[in-house]
């Protein structure tokens, strides 16, 4: 099993193909199997980089509320390309994993060659609304401290797919990544200067206004809502999903 020793947590990650870096993050509580129906598609031409979140699935989980965090994150992925000798990369992701990537540009912008961003909201400028997630998140954490991975059930299909080494990775990054302490990301928007598209169920209520508001401030951002799909579009719509994705990677020639 490949993993990555990042000052004591193990980043478990897959590579998948030969060519450009293609690395893709799930949502949370879901884990990199969620990109199985995307594997075949993606690793034709690219380097497809999955891993697991700090928290999720067969990475570590240390019982520290300071392991975990936004930069520290976005520092995983940036080492996990290095790791694998890699200096620019497609950086993408659903729902956190989507933040995470908007994240990353924040941080590492010489580091991306494009963006997917998938069934994602990209955080709040007001901070009253910002708390409002934020009490959601760690309402969230909360359930699954209490209730484990019965918590789990019933909701979107990446996570049920999902197997976590220690569920209590979940409750820690809940309250530590999936909230926001900022509007840092969503004020980098426009200042984005690589092909990106922006990609949602059209079932996914929750974030279609988010998915308009990110493709009208990203610049040239390309928006592809499909019909049928909840917010794991990938799963919900596997076929509709690789064909969005593959015409936006040759248009550019990615």
């Amino acid at each position: 099993m490949p993993v990555l020793e990042r000052e004591g947590v193990d980043i478990y990650y897959e590579v998948h193909g030969s060519g450009p870096a293609l690395l893709m993050t799930h949502g949370y509580s879901a884990t990199s199997q969620m990109w199985q129906p995307q594997i075949d598609l993606l690793s034709q031409r690219h380097t497809l980089i999955t891993w697991d979140m700090r928290g999720h699935g067969q990475s570590g989980s240390p019982k520290d509320d300071a392991a975990y965090s936004e930069s520290l994150t976005t520092a995983d992925m940036k080492a996990l390309l290095d790791h694998l000798g890699f200096e620019i990369a497609i950086i993408g992701g659903l729902s956190l994993g989507g933040y995470m990537s908007l994240a990353f540009y924040a941080d590492y912008a010489e580091r991306v060659k494009a963006l997917l961003i998938i069934d994602t909201g990209p955080g709040f400028k007001n901070e009253k609304a910002r708390e409002g997630w934020n009490v959601v998140a760690r309402d969230r954490a909360d359930a699954i401290e209490k209730n484990g991975a019965n918590a789990l059930e019933g909701r979107s299909a990446e996570q049920a797919l999902s197997q976590h080494k220690d569920i209590m990775g979940l409750v820690y990054a809940g309250r530590n990544m999936l909230t926001q302490k900022s509007s840092r990301v969503i004020e980098s928007l426009p200042g984005i200067g690589v092909p990106s598209i922006v990609v949602a169920g059209g079932d996914d209520e929750p974030f279609l206004a988010a998915t308009d508001y990110m493709a009208a401030k990203i610049p040239g951002a390309e928006k592809v809502i499909i019909p049928d799909a909840g917010h794991a579009v990938n799963l919900d719509q596997p076929e509709a999903f690789n064909r969005a994705i593959s015409d936006f990677l040759n248009s550019y020639n990615l």
